[in-house]
């Protein structure tokens, strides 16, 4: 192991990965032209700010792991967008490594580029190729790495490459799907962290999962650092692209990786917000509390933009009013119309609404039908077994075959979960009593508003 103080292997590399270069936002709903241009940019404009960082750190290289473009039918704009971005940087004397994912295999795309900038090096398919660094004369490090030839890539890539060939850094560059960092994404080039870490390297580059996720490193550690950057610029709602979407920048101190810095080059941000109607009375005040819901959003997104969804969700009188007449899309209409072309915006995607009305218990509990009965005997119960825990005996005085039945008919998972821990036919019959009662007068399937 090298040390710290040896000054002479001192150098940053960056790794990207995802790029999926101008492509449309998934899950947006129809949008005014303003809004699907700014979209469409995004990506791009996140691409340019990659170039700039790795130009304002003065990186001695760049890898990007796989997925550049979003589909065989790659955009001529984003290729020639690609190639100008990458020419700035050999210009610069910063070499770039790029391999192709599932998204963007090689066989079958089509390139508008052939006549790549000199320090550009697009890996292949045939087998994995390792390519050195040489600064001032000195080999500072050694990248490996192969490319998708097609889509459905099932093949354990990463048992294809091999440990230590020279001098510095050694870097792996793997479009993957790492078990248990993956979820949701398709299982292309499985691997482990195990099979990693046993080929010897002291980095792995690596894409294809949108989280950003270190899944194993230190500084001046024995382990391999083992990264996923996520995407530079998030392109749905998903849990996996909200938050800030980038770069990771990779210091190198004395041979080894001293420290790991995400830097943010997206320009469009996604955030879900949620509003308690428990509160609110009119749609007036439903349309100030999402707003101000999204003000704050937007103020936690760093002079970004955002696309915003929001949940209505609570108890209220006002939830009859959100659901006749196409009120919640009308609601979202009227924020949509504040949004502002100039600076960071907030552009409305859709609202969904899960409230439920109000219930007066009292009403309810001295009327003369089945609501009625259904709550006196909830709470007979519930008196029941607060006095057994008292050391009462328990008598709920409900027949056994009416017990049978409503036990019978409790959803699936409540009954599952009761009997596991042992709860007996008069509890469960209490809780579904009460989730009954918490369900009279709630109507069917939630109302949304989208584009």
């Amino acid at each position: 192991m090298a040390y710290p103080e040896d000054e002479r292997n001192d150098f940053c590399f960056v790794h990207a990965a995802d790029l999926h270069l101008d492509t449309p936002f998934k899950g947006i709903g129809a949008t005014t032209p303003t809004v699907a241009t700014a979209l469409r940019e995004a990506s791009l404009e996140a691409f340019d700010n990659l170039i700039d960082l790795c130009l304002a750190r003065r990186a001695a290289f760049l890898v990007i792991a796989g997925d550049i473009y979003d589909g065989a039918a790659r955009g001529i704009r984003a290729q020639l967008r690609f190639r100008t971005g990458l020419d700035r940087l050999s210009r610069a004397g910063i070499a770039t490594f790029v391999v192709h994912g599932n998204h963007d295999p090689v066989d079958s795309g089509w390139s508008a580029v052939t006549d790549w900038p000199p320090l550009v090096t697009i890996f292949g398919t045939a087998g994995v190729d390792a390519v050195p660094v040489v600064r001032d004369g000195t080999q500072v490090a050694l990248v490996q790495g192969i490319s998708y030839w097609r889509r459905d890539v099932t093949e354990n890539l990463a048992l294809r490459f091999s440990g230590r060939r020279g001098p510095g850094l050694q870097v792996g560059l793997l479009h993957c799907n790492v078990s248990g960092a993956g979820e949701g994404h398709s299982d292309y080039s499985p691997c482990s962290v195990e099979d990693l870490a046993r080929i010897g390297l002291d980095y792995w580059a690596l894409g294809h999962v949108h989280s950003r996720t270190v899944l194993s490193g230190r500084p001046y550690g024995d382990e391999p650092w083992i990264v996923y950057p996520g995407n530079l610029q998030a392109r749905s709602p998903k849990p996996s692209e909200r938050g800030p979407k980038g770069a990771v920048v990779v210091e190198v101190r004395g041979g080894d990786v001293a420290d790991i810095e995400f830097v943010a080059c997206d320009r469009i941000r996604f955030a879900t917000v949620g509003v308690d109607l428990n509160p609110l009375h009119s749609l007036d005040s439903v349309r100030d509390a999402l707003e101000e819901a999204a003000r704050s959003a937007l103020d936690a997104a760093d002079s970004r933009s955002i696309v915003v969804r929001a949940l209505l969700s609570g108890r209220s009188d006002i939830h009859q009013a959100l659901k006749g007449n196409g009120a919640v899309s009308e609601l979202l209409e009227s924020l949509r119309d504040g949004f502002e072309t100039s600076g960071p915006s907030v552009w409305w995607d859709r609202i969904d609404d899960v409230s439920e009305p109000l219930i007066d218990v009292e009403q309810l509990r001295h009327g003369s039908d089945f609501a009625a009965d259904l709550i006196s005997l909830a709470e007979s119960l519930k008196g029941a077994l607060s006095d057994r825990e008292e050391g009462a005996s328990l008598d709920s005085g409900v027949p056994q075959d009416l017990l049978d039945e409503i036990t019978a008919s409790l959803p699936k998972a409540l009954r599952s979960r009761a009997l596991a821990l042992e709860i007996s036919g008069e509890e469960l019959l209490s809780l579904g009593l009460m989730t009954a009662l918490d369900e009279l007068g709630v109507s069917g399937s939630p109302t949304s508003g989208g584009g």
